[in-house]
């Protein structure tokens, strides 16, 4: 077989999996596995000149004028220079040139850094320090404290007891939480013994390389024995080390073949729908072009026919020339001179708009996150004007609408609620700053940041209340937090997810503080009493039980099962005794709904010794399955999980972002729809909604979409619509794109997830979208990722609208991925959806001023940029059409050369950048009083293809000015002195004098907003114009370079003449008076939007009021809250196993009951913030050691109802 031959099979087999041995670097040799070296750079000194122009001429423009430059080159066709097309085009190439130039060498720095670092390797039974590009498979490495992970490594041994180590994985998720690995025992045995890891000959046969963080297999073949392999025994690179003093791996995957490398995978290439647009109207231009150049050659035939043929006496034809070859060779040219209606100026000037506008959005401070220090970030340039045309916005709900930051409000223990605070008379009160709080100075331990109310609770727990201590006793032992004293007396909680940090420091501030754990044990705190619990099982957590569980045994030796989960699970695994509390806390669980609290339940049970014996074996057996482990564990937790006793439940608020409801108000009165997609229960999602004024008391119903077939949500969908009594015909919506139908009123539309995946079938979607789109407001539940992008795609498959996805976690990437325009919120959550994202902030209501302003401002400056590039340009161009009537269609410019060739580079380009930088209609107060502004750009009213007819239209009747009247002006014309002015120079002059001032007046009509730089740059363009002229059009230049400046003493003697400027004056006055008088007459009787608002900031002259504050309607309700965890799949692995996040955090259990007044906690739990309600209620403050009194209670109550 070939050596070519061989690679392949080879390079097939490492697909399939790998081998390796360890410290046999020739045996690993032999597979040609990838060294740790990395390269994401393009190009090298030698390659980067090829390379960047074929890329750069991929591009269909530059490729269309490099074959412009071509037909310039060929005598017989060109009229023009060649400067005139090189110039533009070298100038193009080479910026974009030395943008990707500066680019790659920054990824040649990066790169050099990375290969550079050191790291200690184990070569010839010793440690040398080896750079990481030298790092090979098969290779054992030591790692220090804070080191990064070289390569992927198995992990070998480290210094901290039971072979564990910490690491941050923030440069792979975003996470900064730590978390745990630990080595094989078999591996950990060799500890730092060089000699002893030098013999170490394990062989490894793992998967092959591939991007999932989260899996990896293997088996590991080491002293006869073969031991499985996991995730969980692996550093990634990109990982850092901490609090480990040393640790040893062995390389399996280096440089490119390593998960970071894999996952670093292109984007989706985003365009605009201006961007498309533009595609479709350039076509139309070449099209337009090639007919207007037919015409042209058809002119240059009969020309040659009736006229040319005169001239053949004294300028005989060449051989073969006939009239027809004329024509021929007159398409040509004219394809050259009219190449300017799409200048390659048009794409540089596009992209440095984008570019300034991006800047904007980065330096607006008051899109600037103070409290974690995070400013906006524009992560793309090329869809800044997609921002002014937002349609739909589909939303996260936890951590994008709220907060994602948990507080113990509410609890129900055994048919009892907790939480609310009474008066004398039994009538509820709100909680508010000045409320009185509950005292835990009687447990040294307590966190001093929380805070609660309830002070019959604190009782409860005081008089030993059987069921109180239960739950809370629960509630500290189930769960998987790990806890550290990282200063004496200060214990601090890594939790998994901010609820299971809010519920262990609730249990901590009652009295039971969780102080440590082993893989073996639980340490607790119980009333001021250290008891220590054996750790039998964890239970954990995923998305499908929905629940976790402990086993424990206390120190008196009693066995029993700790659970918590989705009140819905709980309540199907409760004894049949349960249904009396059952009954209640449902009540409480509805109450807890109604203020749209996140609720659990809590259940136990006490087991049997022989049967958890037995039961103990089964699940070992299962745990060590290499096939369906999942499965098997499933089913032993299902068998055992039943029989439960119900505890009662706990309310956990996790509260709205600031200004979230302000902003949700903004953009409905900005016409955008906003849709949010959550994993949340119905009711805990119905909530949030009215919370945050997506759904409204006000609007006339709201529908539920429930039901559990195809039929059944087909059915529900069409009695809905036909309740919102549409007024359009169904026949108007199709497979084609459509308007959304309208209904006779306001209406919500509310889905869970399985009605959804129902809704999402072929069959039904056209329905479902139908009905959604009538709808004010659209909230989905329990969706899935997948179902999020799912919505995305059948909103942009059957809407001709622009769409945004926001959200802050990973379960939201393919929703961010699968919009026109995807926001991250860098949150609690990791940075997995701003890595993912092309816009990214820190809270949700900067989306307001990101679509309303910056968004509003862009698409209009984009918008007015065109439509005058293009003006300018076809004004340009079709003087060049006019004039071929007059010239026997021979193809000569009614331009000088060197102004066709700066006519766009330095006439007008300026300007024209200048009013698509710094331009806007009204400033941004103004934008956000009126958010109708935001209207017209869903609508592409500022730009389309009516716009572009129209834009075209003015430009044939400016032209027509621009030529007929210098035309007419000059004709039989003499100067003062009696000597002729109509020549072709200086016809040439005035045209192109008149074309110049006519386009900048033309620019200032367009201009909303004046600034010294724009002044600067149309006044000074003006003036380089007078300067470059007169300096061209010199004796000076025409006796250096005759060929190249021919129109000598042209400017001086024209501009000299008072009637070339009367008629400049004249010219540009025609030009422009149809275009006043026409937006003057569009003003006074039909205006727009714009035109009011202008209007009204004239007759303002002074920044406007602040808007006024919306009143919060009080609302009750019943509506039902669950809550299932919002984290992932759980660490109860790690911690069964010895895999735990943290050390031991009391060594000396003494000193974590002393120093009260330092105990703290990692979280900042906190009550209820003044005057806020998640429903929206007021809140009734009482007054500091007064008695209420009926009357006070009566005005209370009184003004709460106005």
């Amino acid at each position: 077989m070939s050596f070519f031959g061989m690679d392949c099979e080879r390079s097939k087999e490492r697909e399939v999996e790998r081998k390796l041995r360890a410290n046999n670097r020739e045996y690993n040799l032999s597979f040609k596995y990838a060294t740790n070296a990395i390269k994401t750079s393009k190009y090298n000194f030698f390659t980067f000149l090829p390379l960047n122009l074929f890329e750069q001429f991929q591009r269909i423009a530059n490729a269309y004028f490099l074959f412009l430059l071509v037909l310039q080159v060929i005598p017989q066709i060109s009229s023009l220079s060649w400067f005139t097309t090189v110039v533009p085009l070298i100038l193009v190439l080479t910026v974009t040139a030395a943008k990707d130039a500066s680019d790659d060498i920054n990824r040649h720095r990066s790169d050099n850094q990375v290969n550079n670092r050191k790291v200690e390797v184990l070569i010839d039974r010793k440690l040398r320090s080896e750079k990481w590009m030298d790092v090979q498979v098969g290779d054992i490495i030591k790692l220090e404290n804070n080191q990064f992970v070289t390569a992927d490594l198995l992990l070998l041994s480290s210094s901290e007891p039971l072979n564990l180590v910490y690491i941050e994985t923030a440069e792979l998720d975003g996470e900064t939480n730590l978390k745990v690995r630990q080595s094989l025992t078999v591996t950990g045995e060799l500890g730092d013994n060089i000699e002893k890891l030098a013999d170490f000959d394990g062989e490894v046969c793992c998967e092959s390389p591939n991007n999932r963080l989260d899996r990896f297999k293997g088996t590991l073949l080491f002293g006869g024995q073969k031991y499985s392999l996991d995730n969980e025994k692996i550093l990634l690179r990109g990982c850092t080390l901490r609090n480990t003093h040393w640790c040893f791996g062995l390389v399996l995957f280096a440089g490119q073949d390593t998960k970071l490398m894999q996952n670093c995978g292109k984007s989706t290439f985003k365009r605009t729908s201006v961007d498309r647009l533009m595609n479709v109207l350039v076509v139309c231009i070449f099209g337009f072009l090639v007919v207007m150049c037919s015409i042209l050659a058809i002119g240059n035939y009969f020309w040659e026919i009736n006229t040319g043929s005169k001239f053949t006496s004294f300028l005989p034809r060449s051989d073969g020339n006939d009239a027809a070859f004329s024509a021929f060779l007159t398409f040509w040219s004219y394809v050259i001179i009219l190449n300017t209606l799409v200048p390659i100026s048009l794409y540089v000037s596009v992209e440095i708009i984008r570019l300034g506008n991006s800047f904007y959005i980065e330096w607006d401070k008051k899109m600037y996150y103070a409290h974690n220090n995070t400013p906006a970030e524009a992560r793309t340039t090329t869809l800044n004007e997609e921002l002014g045309q937002i349609k739909y916005v589909f939303s996260d709900k936890t951590g994008t609408l709220t907060q994602n930051i948990m507080t113990f409000n509410k609890c129900s223990i055994n048919s009892k609620s907790y939480g609310d605070v009474y008066d004398y008379m039994g009538q509820r009160l709100d909680i508010n700053e000045r409320t009185e709080k509950v005292d835990f100075s009687f447990n040294s331990l307590a966190d001093p940041r929380f805070t609660f109310h309830d002070h019959s609770l604190v009782e409860a727990v005081k008089l030993g209340n059987p069921e109180v201590h239960a739950f809370f006793r629960l509630l500290a032992l189930c769960h998987t937090v790990m806890a550290e004293e990282k200063k004496e007396g200060e214990i601090f909680y890594q939790a998994q997810s901010p609820d299971e940090g809010a519920l262990v420091t609730a249990a901590r501030n009652f009295g039971f503080v969780f102080l440590s754990r082993t893989p073996e044990t639980i340490s607790i705190v119980e009333m001021g009493k250290q008891r220590t619990y054996e750790l039998l099982a964890i239970l954990d957590f995923n998305n499908v039980r929905k629940r976790m569980s402990v086993i424990v045994r206390s120190p008196e030796g009693k066995l029993s099962l700790y659970c918590k989960g989705a009140d819905t699970i709980i309540y199907e695994r409760l004894h049949q005794s349960c249904s009396k509390v059952m009954d209640v806390t449902t009540d409480h669980l509805n109450e807890f709904a109604g203020e749209g609290l996140r609720t659990l339940a809590l259940a136990f049970k006490d087991l049997d010794e022989e049967y958890f014996a037995q039961w103990q074996q089964r699940h070992h057996t299962a745990s060590t399955e290499l096939e369906d482990r999942e499965i098997k564990l499933d089913e032993l937790y299902e068998e055992i999980e039943k029989d439960l006793l119900l505890l009662g439940a706990t309310a956990i608020e996790d509260k709205l972002q600031d200004g979230v409801p302000q902003t949700i108000e903004q953009l409905a009165k900005a016409d955008i729809k906003i849709w949010v997609l959550t994993g949340d229960k119905q009711e805990t999602a119905e909530n949030i909604g009215y919370s945050c004024n997506l759904l409204r008391e006000e609007m006339n119903e709201v529908f539920i979409v429930s039901g559990n077939s195809l039929g059944e949500v087909q059915q529900e969908l069409s009695n809905v619509r036909t309740s919102m009594k549409a007024n359009v015909d169904d026949s108007v919506f199709g497979p084609e794109k459509s308007a959304d139908e309208e209904a006779d009123g306001e209406y919500g539309l509310v889905i869970n997830g399985h009605s959804l995946a129902y809704a999402l079938d072929g069959s039904v979607e056209e329905e479902f979208l139908k009905t959604a789109c009538m709808c004010k407001a659209v909230i989905c539940c329990r969706v899935t990722p997948l179902q999020k992008a799912q919505v995305v795609e059948l909103v942009k498959k059957y809407k001709k609208a622009i769409t945004l996805a926001i959200g802050d976690g990973a379960n939201d990437v393919s929703m961010i991925k699968a919009a026109h325009i995807g926001v991250g919120i860098s949150g609690q959550e990791g940075m997995q959806a701003v890595l993912s994202s092309d816009y990214s902030f820190a809270q949700f209501r900067f989306l307001q001023r990101l679509l309303l302003v910056h968004g509003r401002w862009s698409y209009l400056r984009m918008c007015k940029f065109l439509r005058y590039f293009f003006y300018k340009n076809f004004t340009f161009t079709f003087v060049h059409f006019w004039y071929a009537f007059f010239c026997g269609f021979s193809a000569q410019t009614v331009y000088d050369e060197w102004f066709i060739t700066l006519y766009n580079l330095m006439y007008t380009a300026l300007p024209v950048l200048g009013l698509s930088l710094f331009d806007q209609d009204v400033n941004d107060v103004w934008s956000f009083q009126h958010p109708q502004l935001y209207i017209p750009g869903q609508l592409n009213l500022y730009f389309s293809k009516k716009a572009f007819f129209k834009c075209a239209l003015h430009s044939g009747y400016c032209s027509l000015v621009l030529f007929f009247v210098p035309y007419a002006a000059l004709y039989d014309t003499v100067r003062d002195d009696g000597k002729d002015v109509a020549d072709y120079q200086s016809f040439a002059l005035l045209t192109q004098t008149c074309l110049l001032f006519t386009v900048s007046i033309q620019l200032g009509l367009e201009m909303s907003y004046w600034t010294a730089i724009n002044t600067l740059f149309l006044l000074g363009s003006l003036a380089m114009y007078f300067a470059v002229t007169f300096t061209m059009y010199s004796n000076g230049m025409f006796l250096s370079l005759p060929s190249a400046f021919s129109f000598v003493g042209a400017a001086r003697n024209s501009l000299s003449q008072p009637c070339v400027w009367l008629t400049i004056l004249l010219t540009a006055a025609l030009c422009v008076l149809p275009v006043v008088t026409y937006r003057f007459l569009l003003i006074q009787l039909c205006p727009t939007i714009n035109d009011k608002v202008m209007f009204k900031v004239r007759q303002a002259k002074a920044t406007p009021p602040p808007p006024p504050r919306r009143t919060r309607i009080r609302r009750t309700s019943s509506r039902r809250s669950g809550y299932a965890f919002s984290h992932a799949q759980g660490y109860g692995d790690l911690v069964t196993s010895g895999r735990f996040l943290r050390r031991p955090a009391v060594s000396s259990r003494t000193s974590a009951l002393q120093h009260v007044a330092r105990a703290t906690t990692g979280f900042s739990p906190i009550g209820r913030s003044a005057g806020y309600s998640p429903t929206g209620r007021p809140q009734t403050a009482k007054a500091a050691d007064v008695e209420v009194t009926s009357l006070q209670m009566y005005r209370t109550f009184s003004d709460t109802a106005h």
